[in-house]
């Protein structure tokens, strides 16, 4: 019998946020097959989204800067995990990278500035908490 794998809510939460990441290009390319044409969207084109509607450009943005913001995440979440630094802070870390990521793409979306660069910023600080655990459980500095 196999045993039983648990994820912890870091690993768990970064699997969610790869999931978001992997949905979000969705609704920007469904506006430009909308506008164009599906043979426009598949050939290509440079400037598709330019002149779609407001929120289309917009939900294109949130999905680049996810993929931006993704990769740190994601270091720090699998060197929590390799040192042994999984705890309660990088589970804090966690959830606020990852609904701060649901928050700041709906607003972006939405475009409600405000609550988007607030919801980026509890991202990021979900970043630096994993980041911190993780400095600190990895000892001494080369």
């Amino acid at each position: 019998m196999e045993p039983d794998i648990m994820l912890t809510v870091d690993l768990r939460l970064l699997a969610y946020s790869a999931l978001l990441c992997v949905l979000l290009w969705i609704p920007y390319t469904l506006a430009g097959i909308g506008a164009r044409g599906l043979t426009a969207v598949m050939g290509y084109p440079t400037g598709i989204y330019d002149d779609l509607p407001d929120w289309a450009r917009r939900s294109q943005r949130a999905h680049m800067n996810l993929i931006e913001n993704l990769a740190p995440f994601a270091a720090v979440v699998l060197a929590a995990e390799v040192v042994g630094a999984s705890n309660e802070i990088t589970a804090l870390g966690a959830r606020l990278f990852f609904w701060g990521r649901v928050a700041q793409a709906v607003a972006h979306i939405a475009g409600i500035p405000y609550l988007r660069t607030l919801a980026f910023t509890a991202a990021w600080i979900g970043t630096l908490l994993i980041a911190w655990q993780v400095i600190v459980a990895g000892g001494p500095m080369i």
